[in-house]
């Protein structure tokens, strides 16, 4: 779709408008320093703006360059994110950070191309560094931009739908006005975050309502963006076990790669078909661990859920009767003390259990 210059200009000139009077005050709106700028675009997918902002000043103080990121430990890494979700965020982010530091001598690449071929530095990343700290021409299509762009232009078709994320980025394209990448981007997504929101958005506050074809002629503009069908997930129970031994707890590391990789959790596993969740994780730290335990009660249970499945995760009190760890899968494990279990990065719903194990002793 071809856009009228006069809508264009109208549209970005109230938008950014809009956008210097009443943006938030954010920490990595006080920079320009790319780096940052990385750092929070990363930790904002898929995370809520008050969830980040204490993550981000926590990360840049441990790491407050490309330098100390690459060179930390992924351990040291994962322990800082702990309870920020998407592990494989900080896994990318360090793993990026290396390979800027051999390569480019520690300094972010300033183009859209020469970020984009950084490895685990993705398309939607490479365009908010190059477009917010660089001011390269560049669209940042979120979620919150997709829901404004859909009723913006009344597009009626859920944006996954194949073909039509092209629709979103080529209309950001066109309404950006060159050499405002930045405030652009930045305005779309705050609209999206403030007025523009999924249930009841305030249109009456929206200082492009006059552009919306879904406020000027729907009922209801909250209808759009259209929403494919949800898949249902499949579900889990999972028993694992906090094995004692000589006052210290059995932890162990998960593989780098993968879900929840390089984290430390509770051993265990999945529940089959026909068997008690005692008996499940006998199987498992047997199979697992090549060890015998003793289960002794229930401690703690824990519904969660993650992208594409769901759990219930229990844990059971356990003795170790026998055996040194051989861990079939697992990259590493330790018999841990109560007082230094904490230095270990876990995931979430195993940390519930922990915080629970640690109330209780």
């Amino acid at each position: 779709m071809k856009l009228e210059r006069k809508f264009k200009s109208a549209f970005s000139e109230k938008l950014i408008g809009w956008y210097n009077k009443n943006k938030r005050d954010l920490p990595w709106r006080k920079t320009s320093d790319p780096y940052e700028i990385w750092v929070s675009e990363v930790m904002l997918q898929q995370t809520q703006v008050d969830t980040v902002v204490p993550y981000y000043k926590k990360f840049l103080e441990r790491f407050p360059d490309i330098k100390s990121l690459a060179e930390a430990s992924l351990s040291d890494v994962l322990k800082v994110w702990e309870g920020l979700g998407y592990y494989a965020r900080a896994r990318n982010l360090k793993s990026a950070a290396e390979i800027i530091q051999k390569e480019h001598g520690g300094e972010m690449p300033d183009t859209h191309d020469r970020l984009i071929k950084i490895p685990g530095i993705g398309p939607y990343t490479a365009a908010a560094i190059a477009s917010i700290a660089y001011n390269e021409n560049y669209p940042v299509v979120d979620g919150n931009v997709l829901r404004l762009v859909a009723r913006i232009m009344r597009i009626e078709a859920p944006p996954g739908k194949k073909g039509t994320k092209s629709k979103f980025v080529q209309t950001c394209r066109q309404l950006m006005p060159k050499g405002q990448a930045s405030a652009f981007n930045q305005a779309m997504m705050e609209l999206g975050a403030l007025i523009c929101t999924p249930h009841r958005p305030k249109c009456s506050r929206c200082p492009v309502s006059f552009f919306c074809q879904a406020y000027q002629t729907m009922k209801d503009p909250s209808i759009l963006p259209l929403k494919a069908t949800p898949k249902n997930k499949p579900h889990f129970n999972v028993a694992v076990g906090i094995i004692w031994n000589n006052g210290k707890i059995l932890i162990d590391q998960r593989p780098e790669e993968g879900l929840l990789g390089g984290l430390w959790e509770f051993p265990g596993g999945k529940q089959e078909p026909g068997e008690s969740l005692e008996e499940c994780l006998e199987r498992e730290i047997k199979e697992e661990m090549n060890i015998q335990i003793r289960v002794q009660g229930p401690f703690l249970t824990i519904p969660h859920a993650y992208s594409h499945f769901k759990i219930t995760l229990h844990s059971f009190q356990c003795q170790h009767v026998g055996g040194i760890p051989k861990p079939k899968k697992a990259i590493d494990w330790k018999w841990v003390s109560p007082k230094d279990i904490t230095r270990y990065a876990f995931p979430q719903a195993n940390k519930k259990i922990l915080d629970a194990l640690l109330r209780n002793l």
